[in-house]
């Protein structure tokens, strides 16, 4: 086969983008990277994709692949187009990229030693996000909410199908890497949403990432001036579960374990960005009181915490507060039985 047939039918559509820059490499490095996209199918990594296209801007910015002392210092140089230099989690993704190009053709290399950075979890209020909510079309809300709900990334909700989902129990049987699969119980606002919507196909959000991706752009924009509140421009669909995490964190007073289970998580690291979240200033809470047994019963379901309490004229006052970005209550022991997670046993 043809360099061109051959990456279309080792990678589809993932690499037609890279199909016109490839083509103006020399006929050697189109070669190897042809056959690095192969590698990477036959070893069953073809989520690593963007690999070819990080070792096609280095190959262009002056690179030999098979020199590795040549690759560092492209990587060492990189910038981005602002000129800013490339951050190190950037730099990082290279070096693997690199090594997975090395483990193919068998080269020896000292890995330079770049480190993620850690990334600051944004966490929006909770109006705000049912703002957006209540501004999307049928099936746009629909999928916002799913991610509220079961604090999914957007990958798990785009690849579920019809199957998945049973009565008001929502399965997330296509988790995205370092995550379990589990389930979650709906409300019945959004199971009644999801039964509304048409079964064309077996996925019940028929859709490309990137196709979400812009209607949601465009729902911020539309959002952001008819509410008159530019936060809303800077919510993502990860912002729902930002958003999740910190408030089970805060619920659960920090419990990685708790944490851990209900987001999925494989890797003890992702989990401990979510009890940093939970540190808040005085003006971060919403403040009331209850006098009565039926006041404080019901302010205890809503989520609010008691912290102090004092008579005035014979009448004891009860004082509690909760985060303001957390709008409501959700319940901790429903949330916490996510099914299929057998290694977070407390």
């Amino acid at each position: 086969m043809t360099s061109a047939t051959e990456i279309k039918t080792v990678a589809g559509d993932k690499v037609r983008k890279l199909q016109k820059h490839i083509d103006l490499l020399p006929e050697d490095v189109r070669g190897l990277l042809t056959k690095f996209m192969a590698y990477l199918e036959r070893e069953g990594r073809c989520e690593e994709i963007k690999y070819p296209d990080i070792l096609t801007h280095l190959v262009r910015d002056g690179a030999d692949l098979l020199d590795s002392e040549s690759v560092k210092a492209v990587i060492a140089k990189q910038k981005k187009k602002n000129c800013e230099s490339w951050s190190d989690s950037m730099k990082m993704l290279a070096v693997c990229a690199y090594d997975a190009f090395c483990l193919m053709q068998g080269i020896t290399w000292r890995r330079p030693g770049y480190r993620q950075n850690e990334a600051t979890v944004m966490v929006p209020d909770e109006k705000d996000l049912d703002l957006l909510i209540s501004a999307a079309s049928k099936r746009m809300a629909t999928f916002l909410l799913c991610l509220k709900e079961t604090y999914a990334d957007p990958s798990e909700i785009l690849h579920a199908d019809w199957i998945d989902f049973n009565g008001n129990v929502f399965s997330i049987n296509h988790p995205v890497k370092f995550h379990y699969p589990g389930k979650y119980e709906l409300s019945m606002r959004l199971t009644s949403m999801l039964n509304a919507l048409p079964r064309k196909s077996k996925r019940i959000f028929p859709m490309r990432y990137q196709t979400a991706y812009a209607c949601l752009a465009a729902l911020r924009r539309k959002a952001a001036e008819k509410f008159q509140n530019p936060a809303l421009l800077q919510i993502s669909f990860k912002s729902f579960r930002h958003w999740g995490g910190s408030m089970v964190a805060y619920y659960s007073n920090g419990n990685a374990i708790v944490i851990a289970r209900v987001l999925r998580h494989k890797s003890w690291k992702s989990t401990q960005k979510y009890v940093h979240t939970i540190e808040f200033k005085e003006e971060d809470y919403e403040v009331t009181t209850a006098t009565t047994a039926e006041e404080i019963n019901a302010l205890g379901k809503a989520g609010w915490t008691k912290y102090d309490e004092a008579t005035f004229n014979g009448v004891q006052m009860h004082f509690y507060r909760k985060p303001k970005r957390f709008g409501s209550f959700k319940n901790m022991d429903n949330k916490s039985q996510t099914i299929g997670i057998s290694n977070y046993n407390s």
